[in-house]
């Protein structure tokens, strides 16, 4: 599967009433990023100011749900021939901004390994709740 040197690694959930322009909004977003250190050291560089790259995995899970109980539910998830497309829309988008953009494989079990360079971890949500 994809193999990326410098760059991002996301984990893209998929809500089940999410639209074309969440996609749009969130790969703008993260093409846009200012999170890579300058050459001062403060965060002032996008992904596509170091040349860097993508590794867009789909993770359902991160809609899991424990509010009630102890098994996740995934019930706010999209369904996989919704959030499928919509994962494909968002790589092609993602690779109009970025020069390299690798995927993990839909709907696959991955081992996804990363070397976290900070660490710096970063929720994005394109209805904007935090």
């Amino acid at each position: 599967m994809g193999e990326i040197e410098r760059g991002l690694v996301v984990l893209l959930g998929i809500a089940g009433d999410d639209q074309l322009t969440d996609a749009d909004y969130l790969a703008d977003k993260i093409a846009d990023l200012r999170i890579f250190d300058d050459s001062e050291g403060k965060m002032n560089l996008s992904v596509r100011d170091v040349a860097g790259a993508l590794l867009v995995v789909s993770q359902f899970t991160l809609y899991g749900d424990v509010r009630r109980g102890l098994r996740p539910s995934w019930i706010h998830a999209a369904a996989p021939e919704n959030a499928g497309p919509l994962y494909e829309y968002f790589v092609a988008n993602c690779r109009k901004k970025v020069v390299q953009v690798a995927t993990g494989s839909f709907r696959s079990m991955m081992q996804v390994e990363l070397v976290d360079d900070g660490p710096v971890t970063i929720l994005l949500d394109s209805r904007k709740l935090f």
